[in-house]
């Protein structure tokens, strides 16, 4: 249960103030965000998320739930990675991913759609169906973006970059722009430092610091959905 609940009429001037107040304590009492219990988190996304070559320890989601819980922040976060999914498979797997638990949800897909160089209308499609359904469940959403390397074309690379930010905007959102973030601006050379062999998948240190630059992010999102 969230607070906008509080925003549909059940505090009422007179008569009824008591009982809208007394009614609103006991949904206080009764919600696990008033309580200030762990908010539940979906990490929704692909390899990525899933932490593809890794220990388990290793994974995005593990590290992520390592730098909340130094900070203090309590919160649950679910790891619903999968390997080789597109934003067509998210949207396909959205409507049972949100159970009733879910409280707030990353969206950190389009890394396979850019890789297999799918219309970026299609993609933004997609997530469009992502983020209705949380907007219908009265879900917290982090949208997470990504950026086309040039050689797939300014026009291409345009679309593509340009879909997260419009999408975060459309549904207020909160977004962070670029997964890789973290990893700052390098030399391809000094860059491969912090992927694995494939040149796709970040290794452990790599995923470290991309859950610095992208924990403070997953702290809002978490402060939203209480």
């Amino acid at each position: 249960m969230r607070l906008r609940l509080f925003r549909n009429g059940f505090f009422r001037y007179g008569a009824g103030a008591c009982a809208g107040k007394l009614f609103a304590a006991f949904l206080c009492l009764a919600s696990p965000a008033a309580a200030s219990g762990p908010v539940t988190v979906l990490a929704l996304g692909d390899s990525l998320t899933q932490g593809y070559g890794l220990p388990q320890e290793d994974g995005l989601v593990p590290q992520l739930r390592d730098w909340l819980e130094a900070r203090d922040i309590a919160a649950e976060v679910i790891n619903a990675g999968v390997s080789g999914d597109t934003t067509a498979g998210g949207a396909a797997r959205i409507g049972w991913s949100l159970d009733e638990e879910v409280d707030a949800m990353i969206v950190a897909l389009g890394g396979n759609d850019l890789l297999r160089g799918i219309d970026p209308a299609v993609s933004r499609g997609h997530l469009e169906t992502i983020l209705r359904e949380a907007d219908a469940r009265d879900v917290e959403v982090l949208l997470v973006g990504m950026s086309a390397p040039p050689n797939y074309g300014a026009e291409y690379k345009a679309a593509f970059d340009s879909m997260y930010a419009d999408l975060a905007a459309a549904h207020e959102t909160l977004y962070a722009p670029d997964f890789f973030a973290g990893l700052g601006q390098m030399t391809p050379e000094t860059m491969q430092r912090f992927f694995q062999p494939d040149g796709i998948h970040p290794n452990a240190e790599g995923v470290s610091r991309i859950v610095e630059t992208l924990g403070p992010h997953v702290a809002d999102l978490i402060d939203a959905a209480k």
